[in-house]
């Protein structure tokens, strides 16, 4: 198994006509600006495009993006356990936002998706409170959803995954369809 590659926003810029980029957020967050030539490969769908990544990584480097790093950093863990070498972009795209470069969006995209860090702490927080107001007004076992919670965001912040982010990453404005996924892996074995 390889260690992934950690690039810098300012190596990536220079290198990005070299490098065959792979983003694995949600399609929605996809949307809401993304690398330029940056393909759209949710994470849950990395193990169905395994041959075509190993084709392209063949050809070339290729750079494994999301908004923070984490989720590209599981997608580079899985690359790894099949001989897969790649490259991450340290802080991904909000550092590359953050450095001054721009995002690309798709033509006609429609109303960009909130990025799914925001989609947890929404949820989490709401089921938080829930939790709260009805273990007030209801009954106190009602508190034990806000607890549940607090013990989710604990075991995510140390296992560095998050299964809320998989189980919101399932709702269909994050979603890809089997279409879309298949025109990507198109568009990834014509580079």
């Amino acid at each position: 198994m390889t260690t992934p590659a950690v690039l810098a926003t300012h190596e990536t810029r220079s290198r990005l006509h070299e490098l065959t980029v792979i983003d694995v957020r949600a399609p929605g967050e996809y949307a809401g600006g993304h690398l330029p030539g940056a393909l759209n490969i949710p994470l849950d769908h990395i193990r169905r495009a395994l041959p075509d990544i190993r084709q392209a990584a063949d050809r070339g480097e290729v750079l494994i993006v999301c908004a923070s790093g984490a989720r590209s950093e599981n997608a580079c863990r899985v690359l790894a356990e099949h001989n897969i070498t790649t490259a991450t972009l340290s802080g991904g795209t909000s550092a590359w936002a953050a450095d001054g470069h721009d995002l690309h969006r798709p033509q006609g995209a429609a109303r960009a998706t909130w990025g799914m860090e925001r989609q947890v702490r929404l949820a989490a927080g709401t089921v938080v409170l829930l939790g709260l107001l009805l273990g007030l007004l209801v009954h106190p076992a009602f508190q034990l959803l806000s607890a549940g919670i607090a013990a989710g965001l604990v075991f995510s912040a140390l296992t560095n995954t998050c299964g809320m982010a998989a189980m919101l990453a399932k709702l269909p404005h994050n979603r890809t369809g089997a279409a879309d996924l298949d025109a990507t892996l198109a568009a990834l074995r014509g580079r």
